[in-house]
């Protein structure tokens, strides 16, 4: 499976990307890394970071004695190619899975149900329903939109390896914004599946505030 987390992170704020800020204790990207771990314990996982902070994890990992095993990939100009460069190192069939590095709070129980769903259907994105009202904008010009129509994507999204490097092989295209995006490009039906509320990507320093209670909450009430 693959991790991404090449990502600057300008709308958190800081110099630092946001998937080394600390989350209990740890930088986030551990968490995500540990969840995929504990789901299933031989797993072959593949981090894809920004050249220029590859060292900088290396030394996060000695500082905080993380010792499970994982390959790094360099990241690319875009998502696609970060994605892209991280296929490359695996090898073999199978199902691969594609996790942002900053969604943090993913559950074993669910990396492992969207497992058994890609087997399935052989591609699956998570979804969650819109909760608040929605509008769209054209310029100076907006309207309501329903939002029953409407889903929010989130990941880990799971393939058949075999089908995701094939959709990989198409030359880049602003659109692809996710992995399913580019797997549809290739002709190819993803399944949306239920998602989970809690899987939220954190972007801001409020969401940072957010993973930090529910990490403390499912602590309290293991």
């Amino acid at each position: 499976m693959i991790i991404v987390a090449a990502g600057a992170g300008k709308r958190f704020g800081n110099d630092l990307p946001k998937q080394f800020e600390r989350l209990n204790g740890l930088p986030m990207l551990m968490h995500s890394i540990n969840a995929f771990a504990m789901a299933e314990p031989d797993i072959h996982i593949v981090v894809v970071i920004a050249k220029e902070f590859i060292g900088y994890w290396k030394e996060l990992c000695s500082a905080h004695n993380f010792t499970i095993q994982h390959v790094i990939a360099e990241g690319g100009p875009e998502r696609y190619h970060s994605v892209k460069n991280g296929l490359a190192l695996i090898n073999g069939e199978g199902l691969m899975a594609i996790h942002d590095g900053a969604r943090p709070l993913i559950k074993p129980e669910h990396i492992k149900n969207n497992f058994a769903l890609a087997g399935r259907y052989g591609a699956i994105a998570p979804v969650i329903e819109v909760s608040d009202s929605m509008r769209q904008v054209e310029g100076a010009l907006h309207k309501p939109v329903d939002r029953k129509k409407y889903r929010l994507v989130q990941t880990p999204q799971v393939f058949k390896t075999a089908l995701l490097k094939n959709a990989y092989l198409r030359q880049y295209d602003p659109r692809f914004t996710d992995d399913a995006t580019v797997v549809e490009a290739s002709g190819e039906k993803v399944v949306l599946v239920e998602g989970d509320a809690e899987n939220i990507k954190v972007t801001l320093p409020a969401d940072l505030a957010f993973a930090e209670s529910i990490l403390s909450l499912r602590k309290s009430n293991p």
